[in-house]
């Protein structure tokens, strides 16, 4: 399943800066525009691989993953 999520992002002075609206914590700052882009999407990827990996270990062993529509 793909998702969509939201960059905002602007240049300050020499520097590009930039967010992910939906997922607090994922921000970063590169040089150029696209170096901006690439780090937010390894940075988006990085914090839900930890987020899905620290629900999984505080769940235990008995339970269900069901898909929801927003």
């Amino acid at each position: 399943m793909n998702q969509i999520y939201t960059a905002v992002i602007k240049q300050d002075a020499n520097w590009w800066i930039g967010w992910i609206e939906e997922v607090p914590g994922v921000n970063c700052q590169e040089s150029t525009r696209e170096a901006l882009l690439k780090s937010l999407r390894e940075t988006l990827i990085e914090a839900i691989e930890l987020n899905r990996t620290d629900a999984l270990d505080a769940v235990g062993k008995l339970f269900e993953e069901l898909p929801i529509a927003v």
